[in-house]
């Protein structure tokens, strides 16, 4: 029979099941499951530098031209912040299955306040409205085709109680600020191979986020998970991340690794629970409905 090669220098080699086994193959997550590419790249980053331009145009100009160019710089700033932040909305909304549209519309702001200052600096340098408000129309609607409208409808909300829902939302916004926390503290320790550690457990956890979005009515059945487990797993991350900095004790490293082998185990354990007991209640309700229509249908026939 085949048996699995481990040896010293081998991924967990060292590990032994109590039995004298070879350890049992874990399922390691891909860091790529329903990833998308970041929008909120290079176009959103050029962004930052174009305002810098009209405020040094602004010095070598008179008085009213120095406003107005100071003017449209700040206003092209705040576009670019919001277009930025607009981008990120978006990807967080298109990664989850049930999400809220954002509050606040950042990237239409975005343009409008793009079309602003292109008009303000249009003004300064032609002194005509009509040129002003036909460039800051143009650059609004080239922003806006560029980097196109934000999400202006909940997605994935149909037969979900609005209550519930929005009850979900906010739990796994907490957890998401626990995972980030825990991406960022990780960074100290200057190790790249736990923060691709970390990144797995996210994965681990994210998947639980997804099906608790998918059934509000889990969140009571899963609320630890998103609350205790991860706020004790970000402080857990935050103490190591500042002793390993400092002395790069093995023996904390591997309790650390042992740490979230564990939690990883338990929200994936819990993920496929939750599954399970989704496909048997969908059963159930299919059952149902196929016993009431063989119940229905002779009735009409008869009717007839």
């Amino acid at each position: 029979m085949a048996q699995r090669f481990g040896g010293k220098y081998s991924p967990d080699g060292d590990v032994q099941r109590e039995d004298g086994r070879a350890p049992r193959a874990q399922p390691v997550p891909n860091l790529y499951d329903a990833s998308r590419p970041a929008k909120a790249g290079a176009r959103s980053n050029v962004l930052f530098l174009v305002p810098f331009l009209f405020v040094a145009k602004g010095f070598v100009s008179n008085a009213d031209g120095l406003l107005l160019n100071l003017g449209a710089g700040a206003a092209l700033l705040a576009s670019a912040f919001l277009t930025r932040e607009g981008l990120k909305a978006e990807t967080a909304y298109a990664l989850r299955n049930v999400a809220k549209r954002p509050a606040f519309p950042r990237k239409i702001f975005g343009s409008i306040l793009a079309g602003a200052g292109i008009a303000a600096a249009a003004f300064a340098a032609t002194g005509s409205g009509l040129h002003a408000g036909l460039f800051g129309l143009l650059a609004g609607g080239l922003h806006l085709g560029s980097f196109g409208l934000d999400p202006l409808r909940d997605k994935g909300a149909a037969g979900i109680d609005a209550f519930q829902a929005e009850r979900v939302a906010r739990a796994v916004d907490e957890a998401e600020a626990h995972l980030s926390a825990m991406k960022d503290a990780i960074l100290r320790a200057r190790d790249r191979g736990l923060e691709a550690r970390v990144d797995r457990f996210a994965v681990a956890a994210r998947q639980l986020f997804r099906r608790v979005e998918e059934d509000p009515g889990d969140l009571s059945a899963v609320r630890k998970y998103l609350g205790i487990y991860l706020q004790g797993a970000r402080d857990a991350t935050v103490k190591f991340a500042d002793l390993y900095g400092q002395n790069r004790d093995a023996k904390a490293r591997g309790d650390f690794e042992t740490l979230l082998d564990d939690l990883q185990t338990t929200f994936a354990d819990r993920s496929a629970r939750l599954l399970t007991n989704d496909a048997q209640a969908l059963d159930v309700e299919i059952q149902v409905l196929r016993e009431r229509l063989q119940y229905e249908t002779p009735k009409r026939a008869s009717d007839a």
